[in-house]
């Protein structure tokens, strides 16, 4: 029985294209991170809101983090080499948990302006900056869901970590909007609803910094993936002629893309240049299949063949 030949890998190709794509995607969000950082800095200051400058400051930093979320996806996307026998995949956790660093920062720095302003009151913030912080917030969140979309449907972890990111900054601009509207409305008594909304953003901008470091850990340390993600590797491989059932699986995220280590039994009288052309062809299956997997590892056991009755 000969197994017919594997298809050609497609999955590199796959993989460069959302690449591509998703490099494309975390630079338009960081052109609009430039117009919205001056813009946030011009109102905070010509509106007199700290809240606003304290926005402007995590846009600046968002910056910073979305250029590090593209190299890091750039280099994700690279093939195997000598140096990176199984491709340069970890770059995308590590361009994750750096911008989580990013992210802790921001809201300490936002926490500390935010208490030396609830400590020393300022003018109240001009109603005009309530109209900047509508455009920041419709304009965050749209990129944000845009980008968490991507994220999910490419399984790209620097990805979610950008979106979290573009969240964080409507959410810091919607706290800023409330804030200051409390402060409008209150007067003078309630100048510093500013800055106690500034500082409760920073809790949750740091709290979704620890949410994108726990998930770029988890994939640098190898954790396994989501079982019904090596189900359907099963499936695929024990649906490839010659198989008769799969024993062990193993699957890694490597950034956009998976690694396999799979046991699959065949007939034992099978000779060895059979079982290798089985092998050869669970390797395609898998790589040809909709799953992103990059490469595979396949080991061929022989099936143990059922005792005769009586």
């Amino acid at each position: 029985m000969e197994a017919k030949p594997a298809p050609p890998a497609a999955a590199p190709a796959q993989v460069a294209v959302r690449a591509g794509r998703s490099a494309g995607l975390v630079l338009r969000g960081a052109g609009l991170n430039v117009t919205l950082a001056a813009g946030k800095f011009a109102a905070g200051i010509l509106g007199h809101s700290q809240a606003l400058i304290a926005d402007g400051v995590e846009s600046a930093i968002d910056i910073i983090s979305s250029l590090l979320v593209w190299g890091g996806v750039r280099i994700a996307a690279r093939p195997p080499d000598a140096d990176h026998p199984y491709g340069h995949g970890k770059a995308e956790p590590l361009a994750a948990l750096v911008v989580s660093l990013f992210i802790f920062y921001a809201a300490w720095w936002i926490g500390a302006h935010s208490i030396d302003g609830i400590r020393h009151p300022q003018t109240t913030p001009h109603w005009a900056t309530l109209v900047v912080l509508v455009v920041v917030v419709g304009a965050k969140e749209y990129v944000s869901r845009r980008m968490m979309r991507a994220g999910q449907a490419m399984d790209s972890t620097a990805l979610k970590a950008e979106a979290w990111h573009h969240r964080s900054d409507a959410l810091t601009s919607a706290a800023a909007f409330v804030g200051i509207s409390i402060a409008l409305v209150g007067g003078p008594g309630y100048a510093t609803a500013d800055a106690w909304a500034a500082l409760a953003a920073s809790g949750v901008i740091a709290y979704n910094g620890f949410g994108i470091a726990r998930g770029a850990v988890l994939e640098v340390m190898d954790t396994a993936v989501a079982h019904e993600f090596e189900e359907e590797v099963r499936k695929v491989a024990a649906a490839v002629e010659g198989v008769r059932f799969v024993e062990k699986c193993r699957v890694l995220k490597s950034g956009l893309g998976y690694l396999v280590d799979i046991h699959v039994h065949v007939d034992g009288d099978l000779s060895v240049r059979q079982g290798h052309a089985i092998a050869h062809a669970v390797k395609g299956a898998l790589i040809a299949a909709p799953l992103s997997v990059t490469n595979v590892a396949v080991h061929i056991e022989p099936a143990v063949a059922p005792e005769p009755p009586g």
